[in-house]
C-alpha cells in the first residue's frame, strides 16, 4: 500500500512539474522568445539611419547614403541557371560558389550578404529580375559619406560584421555594418540605432503565408542618435594642411573643459576611401603601409621622449618638494657633471655661463644643468633612490602622464613615467639619481604621447588641474554628463607654484627660444623641445635628425587653447614645431592668419628626404641581416 502510494505521488509530482514548465514556456514566456532562429518564422529587418556626426560648430562631418546589398538565405535556394545569374550580378561562377559556401557555412536559414553595395544604376534592373531567383532579395542599407575629407583618425569607419561577432553578439547578423576605429567604434551603440523587425509565417513548403500574429511582435526601426564632437573642423583641417610632407601628431585641447579641439596625425587619408565596395582594396593598402602608417594615430599612439617641455614638470615638482625655490640658483659651465667618468657629463646650450641661473630663466633658456641639479635634489631628498623616484613619479603622473588618460577614443598608449620598482627590476647594481639623470631633461626612460603632453600643458595653464580629454560634446543635442569628463582632476603640485612656470613660458616667446614665432596681440606661453633621434643599424647606434617638439597655451591670462606638437625628424623645436603651433593658435583665436610668409613656408616644407634617408638605412640593415643568415 505504501509503495503504490509513493508511486502515485511521484507520477503526480512529475506531471505537475512538466505541465508547469510547459505553461511557463508556452503561455508566460511564449511571446518573449526570440523567433529569429525559428524555421517557421521569417524575420525581415528594417535598418535604421545611422546617427550623423557634427563638429563643435555644427558643421557636418559624417552623413549617410543609401546602399543596396544582394542578400541570400541558403536554405531557400532553388535550382537556378548559375551562368545567367552570375551574368546578372557581374560575377563569375567561381565567385558565386565561394560566396554561396560562405553563407551556407554561416547559417543555412539566416540571411547574409551575398553581394554588397550595388551601384545605383544596377539596383533598378536587379530589383525586377531578382524575384525569380528564390532565396535572394535586395536589402537597403545605410553607408557613410564624408563631406569633409578630414579627421579620418577621429571618425573611424564602418565595415562588415565578421562571423565571430555575428555568432557572439545577438544584435548583429553577418554582413551587417559596425563601427571600426575612432568615434564610429567608441559610440557604436549610440550611432547605430535599433533595427526594426517584421515577422512572417512560413508553411511546410517554406512559403510566406502572412504576418506572424498580425504583427504583434513587429517593431519599427529607431534612428541612431547624432553626435556633436568637440573638435573645430577648420582647425583640424588647418593642422593637417600644416603637417603636409611631415610625420607627427598635433593635439589641441580647451583647458577649462578638456574638450579636444584638434587631433591631427600625419600622414593621414581621405575617410571616403573606406566607404562602399572600394573599402576592401583601399583598407589593404592603407593598413599594410608599414612605412607611412596612415592609419596609425600618432596623436594617441606614438610615444616620444618629451624633451625640454618636461623640464617644467621637474621644476614644479622641485618647488612642491621644497628642494628649490624661485631664488635657488645653479651656475652652468656648458653642462652638468654627474660622475668621474669622462662621459658622465650632460651638455647644455643655454648660453649662460659662470653666473647663477634661477628657475624662470632656466625654463625659458632650457638649462640642462639647472634641471639635472633639481632632479637629483628631488631623488636624494629621500632615504633611498627607490622611495625618491616613487615620490617624483607620483607627482609627474598626477599631470596625466604615464597612464591611459581615459579619453573617449578606442586607441592609445600609456607612455611611461618610471618609478623606483622599474629601476629596481632594471638594474642589478646600486643605482641612484645620477643613473637616471636623463629623466631630468625629459629623455631617459620617460615617454609620452602627444595627447598626454597637451593635457599636461592644459594642467599648467589651469594652474594645477585638468579635465579628462574627450572628443564628444553632445549626444542627441544633449551635453555629456559622464563624470569621467566633468570631474576636475587636481595635480599634486599646489596652485601657488605655477605662476613662475607660466611667466617663464611667456618669456620663451618674448625673449627665449620661440621669440621668432610671436603673434601680435596674443600673449602665448610655450616651451620648445628638441629630442635626439637614434636608430640601430647593423648593431650600431646611428643618429638621425632630432624630433621637433613644442607645447603652448594662449592667451596667457585666460587660456582658451593648449597645444602639443611632435614633428618627427623636424630638428630644433623652434624651427618647425613652434611656428606651426603659433599659426594654429592665431587661426583658432583670430580666425585668420597675418603672417602669410610663415604659413606658406610651413605648408610647403617637406621632410620626405629625411624619411627616405631613414628608410634607406633600415632597408640596408635588413639586407645585411638577410645576407648573414644565408
Amino acid at each position: 500500500m505504501k509503495r503504490s502510494f509513493l508511486l502515485i505521488f511521484l507520477i503526480t509530482l512529475v506531471g505537475i512539474v512538466y505541465i508547469s514548465r510547459l505553461f511557463q514556456l508556452q503561455i508566460i514566456r511564449g511571446g518573449e522568445q526570440d523567433l529569429t532562429h525559428s524555421a517557421t518564422i521569417k524575420v525581415e529587418y528594417d535598418y535604421p539611419e545611422r546617427g550623423y556626426i557634427y563638429d563643435r560648430n555644427r558643421k557636418l562631418l559624417v552623413a549617410n547614403q543609401l546602399s543596396y546589398d544582394v542578400m541570400i538565405i541558403p536554405k531557400e535556394i532553388e535550382p537556378l541557371d548559375t551562368l545567367e545569374f552570375c551574368s546578372l550580378l557581374k560575377i563569375d561562377k567561381e565567385d558565386f560558389i565561394k560566396r554561396f559556401h560562405k553563407a551556407d557555412s554561416y547559417a543555412r536559414w539566416l540571411p547574409s550578404v551575398f553581394l554588397k553595395q550595388l551601384a545605383k544604376e544596377d539596383y533598378a534592373y536587379l530589383q525586377e529580375k531578382l524575384p525569380k531567383y528564390k532565396g535572394f532579395y535586395i536589402q537597403k542599407r545605410i553607408i557613410r559619406n564624408y563631406p569633409i575629407k578630414s579627421a579620418a583618425n577621429i571618425l573611424g569607419f564602418i565595415s562588415e560584421v565578421n562571423e565571430y561577432v555575428a555568432k557572439n553578439n545577438d544584435y548583429y547578423e553577418q554582413g551587417e555594418l559596425i563601427g571600426k576605429l575612432g568615434v564610429e567604434k567608441q559610440y557604436e551603440s549610440v550611432l547605430r540605432g535599433i533595427k526594426g523587425k517584421k515577422r512572417f509565417k512560413r508553411n511546410n513548403l517554406n512559403e510566406i503565408t502572412g504576418s506572424y500574429k498580425n504583427g504583434k511582435y513587429d517593431t519599427l526601426a529607431v534612428p541612431g542618435k547624432d553626435l556633436t564632437l568637440t573638435i573645430d573642423s577648420e582647425l583640424q583641417q588647418y593642422g593637417e594642411l600644416l603637417m603636409s610632407g611631415k610625420r607627427g601628431g598635433i593635439v589641441a585641447i580647451e583647458p577649462k573643459t578638456g574638450e579636444i579641439l584638434a587631433l591631427v596625425t600625419a600622414p593621414s587619408y581621405d575617410p571616403n576611401l573606406l566607404v562602399g565596395r572600394k573599402r576592401s582594396p583601399n583598407s589593404i593598402k592603407l593598413f599594410n603601409d608599414s612605412i607611412n602608417m596612415p592609419t596609425f594615430d600618432r596623436g594617441l599612439q606614438a610615444m616620444y621622449s618629451p624633451g625640454s617641455p618636461f623640464k617644467i614638470i621637474n621644476g614644479l615638482i622641485g618647488l612642491q618638494e621644497g628642494v628649490i625655490d624661485k631664488n635657488f640658483g645653479v651656475t652652468c659651465y656648458h653642462g652638468y657633471r654627474y660622475g668621474k667618468r669622462p662621459n658622465a657629463f650632460m651638455k647644455c646650450h643655454c648660453g649662460i655661463v659662470g653666473r647663477p641661473i634661477h628657475l624662470k630663466t632656466a625654463i625659458s633658456k632650457s638649462c640642462n644643468s639647472y634641471f639635472a641639479t633639481t632632479y637629483r635634489r628631488i631623488i636624494d631628498k629621500y632615504e633611498n633612490p627607490t622611495i625618491g623616484t616613487d615620490a617624483w613619479s607620483k607627482h609627474a603622473k598626477s599631470f596625466g602622464l604615464g597612464n591611459y588618460l581615459g579619453y573617449d577614443l578606442p586607441s592609445g598608449q600609456k607612455g611611461r613615467i618610471p618609478d623606483g620598482n622599474f629601476y629596481d627590476r632594471s638594474y642589478d647594481f646600486r643605482w641612484g639619481a645620477t643613473t637616471t639623470i636623463s629623466n631630468a631633461i625629459g629623455q631617459g626612460e620617460v615617454e609620452t604621447t602627444p595627447i598626454q603632453l597637451a593635457n599636461m600643458t592644459a594642467a599648467i595653464a589651469n594652474k594645477g588641474y585638468y579635465y579628462t580629454p574627450h572628443i564628444v560634446k553632445r549626444i542627441d543635442n544633449k551635453p555629456i554628463t559622464d563624470t569621467t569628463y566633468t570631474t576636475r582632476r587636481n595635480t599634486t603640485v599646489s596652485p601657488e607654484h605655477f605662476p613662475i612656470a607660466i611667466e617663464a613660458m611667456y618669456e620663451t616667446f618674448t625673449r627665449g627660444t620661440a621669440k621668432y614665432s610671436q603673434v601680435k596681440g596674443i600673449d602665448i606661453c610655450g616651451k620648445t623641445g628638441t629630442v635626439e633621434n637614434f636608430i640601430r643599424v647593423d648593431g650600431q647606434k646611428v643618429q638621425l635628425t632630432d624630433h621637433s617638439i613644442f607645447i603652448a597655451f594662449a592667451p596667457k591670462d585666460d587660456p582658451k587653447i593648449a597645444i602639443a606638437i611632435f614633428v618627427e625628424n623636424g630638428g630644433f623645436g623652434a624651427t618647425i614645431a613652434a611656428p606651426i603651433t603659433s599659426l594654429l593658435i592665431e587661426k583658432y583665436l583670430n580666425g585668420s592668419i597675418t603672417r602669410k610668409h610663415i604659413e606658406e613656408r610651413m605648408i610647403n616644407l617637406s621632410l620626405q628626404k629625411e624619411y627616405d634617408k631613414k628608410q634607406l638605412l633600415l632597408t640596408q640593415n635588413i639586407d645585411t641581416i638577410a645576407t648573414r643568415t644565408k
